[in-house]
Parts: C-alpha cells; sequence; structure tokens
C-alpha cells in the first residue's frame, strides 16, 4: 500500500501563520468592498449574519410570490393573466389580500407597466355598462407605451429606451412593487436561451437596485391542454426559470369557460403546496364593476385537463381551419389530410358553432 509522506524541507505552518490568514479573512470579510470583483468571497457565517439583519420575505399572494422575488405568471392566451394581475396589484396597493390567500405586507405603492390593454378597455373591466367606475387606490399606477414616442439617438434600440423608462417610472413613482404586463414588449424575442437571458439579468438588476418584488406575464406557445402544466411550457422555459425566484401559471379547466386554476411551478421561499394534486380553483367574475377571480376550492388538476380524444379533436380542428384560410377545398382537405370529406364539413362546422358562442 503506498504510503503518504509529508512533504520534506521547511514547510511548516505555525500559529502565527494561521492566526494572520484569519485576520486576513477577517478583514476581507469587513471590508468587502475594496476587494470585490465579478464574485463576493465571505464565509457562510458572514453571509448568514448579514442575512440576519435583513427582513424576513412577506406574503404578496400566498406562497406564490413573496417580496423581494423575481415572480413569473404564465399562461395561454385569454387564459385571464392581466385580469388576476390587476386583481393582485390592487390587493397589494390597498393591503386586502385576496382570499384565501396571505397578503402579510401593508399597502404599499404599486406600478404596473400594461402593454396589453388600450385605456377604453381597462374603463371596460371595471365599470358597470361604463358607468359606476371602480376606484382604485392613488398608490396603483400604470404605465403605458406613448404612442408619439420617439427614440432619442442616444438609445440603440426601442428595447433600450423603454428599459430606461420603466426604470425612471420606478424612480418617480417610488414603487416597490412592479407587474410587466408582459415581457415580450421588453425585448423583441424570448424564445431561446440567448435572446432571454439579458432581459433577466436587467430584471434582477432592477430588483436588486431598488429593492423591488417583481410579477412578470408571460405566455405559452400551444400547449398540449390534456398534459400538466409543467416548467417546460414557459415560452423561453430554461432561462427564464433559472433567472426566477419562483413562478407560478394559470390553467382553463375543462369544467367551465370561465373556470381556472393556480399551480405554483417554482418556489424558494416556501415548499410547494399548490402543486398537481391541490391546485387554487377559481372562477373570474364580474358581480358588478370589478372583473376578478373569485376562490372556488382546491383540487386535483387532472380533473380539469382535457382528454386525449379531445385534445386530438383540437388539433384535427386547428388543422383544418388552417387549410381552409389556405383556399383549399373541403375535398382538397380531406385528402391532405386523410380522412373524410364528411369529418372536415363537421370539424368546421363545429369550430364555427363555438366560435358564434364565444361572440
Amino acid at each position: 500500500m503506498h504510503q503518504h509522506h509529508p512533504p520534506t524541507g521547511n514547510f511548516k505552518i505555525t500559529a502565527a501563520q494561521l492566526q494572520a490568514d484569519a485576520d486576513h479573512w477577517e478583514k476581507m470579510a469587513a471590508e468587502p468592498s475594496a476587494r470585490d470583483t465579478s464574485v463576493r468571497v465571505r464565509t457562510l457565517n458572514h453571509w448568514i449574519n448579514d442575512a440576519r439583519t435583513q427582513p424576513i420575505p412577506q406574503m404578496l399572494f400566498g406562497e406564490f410570490w413573496y417580496e423581494g422575488e423575481l415572480c413569473i405568471l404564465f399562461s395561454d392566451s385569454n387564459a385571464g393573466k392581466s385580469v388576476l394581475a390587476i386583481q393582485i396589484g390592487h390587493s397589494i396597493s390597498s393591503g386586502k389580500n385576496i382570499a384565501p390567500l396571505g397578503l402579510e405586507s401593508e399597502g404599499q405603492p404599486v406600478l404596473y407597466f400594461d402593454f396589453e390593454l388600450s385605456s377604453k378597455q381597462l374603463e371596460a373591466r371595471y365599470s358597470n355598462q361604463w358607468d359606476a367606475h371602480y376606484q382604485f387606490e392613488d398608490t396603483f399606477y400604470r404605465a403605458d407605451i406613448n404612442p408619439d414616442m420617439e427614440v432619442p439617438e442616444d438609445f440603440d434600440s426601442f428595447e433600450d429606451y423603454l428599459s430606461f423608462s420603466l426604470e425612471q417610472a420606478i424612480v418617480d413613482t417610488e414603487a416597490r412593487v412592479v407587474i410587466i404586463d408582459n415581457i415580450t414588449y421588453m425585448r423583441s424575442e424570448n424564445e431561446s436561451a440567448k435572446d432571454a437571458l439579458p432581459l433577466m439579468k436587467h430584471l434582477k438588476a432592477l430588483k436588486t437596485k431598488y429593492n423591488l418584488s417583481i410579477l412578470a406575464l408571460a405566455h405559452t406557445p400551444k400547449r398540449d391542454q390534456s398534459k400538466p402544466i409543467s416548467a417546460n411550457d414557459l415560452q423561453g422555459s430554461k432561462m427564464l426559470m433559472n433567472f426566477c425566484d419562483s413562478s407560478f401559471a394559470i390553467g382553463k379547466s375543462t369544467q367551465s369557460t370561465e373556470r381556472r386554476y393556480l399551480k405554483q411551478i417554482k418556489q424558494r421561499n416556501t415548499s410547494q403546496l399548490y402543486g398537481q394534486g391541490n391546485v387554487c380553483l377559481f372562477d373570474i367574475d364580474k358581480p358588478h364593476n370589478f372583473l376578478q377571480y373569485d376562490f372556488v376550492g382546491f383540487d386535483d388538476e387532472r380533473r380539469h385537463l382535457k382528454e386525449d380524444k379531445e385534445q386530438e379533436k383540437d388539433i384535427l380542428t386547428d388543422r383544418v381551419i388552417e387549410l381552409r384560410q389556405q383556399g383549399l377545398s373541403l375535398r382538397d382537405i380531406a385528402a391532405e389530410m386523410g380522412i373524410s370529406y364528411q369529418k372536415v364539413d363537421r370539424l368546421l362546422r363545429s369550430a364555427d358553432r363555438r366560435s358564434k358562442i364565444k361572440e
């Protein structure tokens, strides 16, 4: 067996050298800023003692979103992301929770970047037939894109100028909670990791610089609604999910057209309470002049997913409609898809009926 021998020569660590080394690292910990480069080196005890002086993160929207987090809320289009986001912003600015989810902070300023709705669409949601308008707190701010805006020569792109304007609005309103609806407008592309990385770095930098809590809304590409929602359903999922602190999703229930469920996808400040076996159920309702999510209960996500046959029918219908819009006849579509002429006709009629019902 090979035996380990101590090194030869004058190699010997004295007690004085050990003490000098300890003093060196203690000095670095006490005065780190002068020595910090791209990484910060501290002892674990130093990090923990530093954390002890910081406030314990409080719930902003139950276990879904805590103070100090960059959280991503995502769903299919037309699932009601904006409805929920405005309701959350109202909850935080007023200091009143959305039952049964906890709100541990007092009312505080909220800045809502709305890149989706016009002011008239907003009015329709928060009034009763254009009358009896709902009154929000004066600490709930909304910002949109100025249609007359021209990008100054000092900025390389629209996205850079928008980022600058966003930061200026944060300073002007003194907001500590920021909601972005949605992050697609912050960067021209988010689908790949290289496109999403600068955006997430920018949001993280803003969060740190101004001690913000950020809720960023995002879309999912068209997904198989017979399968449970996962992190992979988020557009640009890998990089966005890696850089965010928490994430939750809205799913459309098959039980009714207005029913939605909320599911935790990523969490750091808590264990997963609202996973596949225990999602939060809500109905989108407007009892008077406030469009909102009304809590229904808890349930297993699988009870709200489409059956495989129903999902297959939707896929077939989408393809039939696509070919019809390209000008193909019913018989040409049938030949292209390998199904009967009668089935093509049934799918188109069914889609037309559903479209009229929605209108």
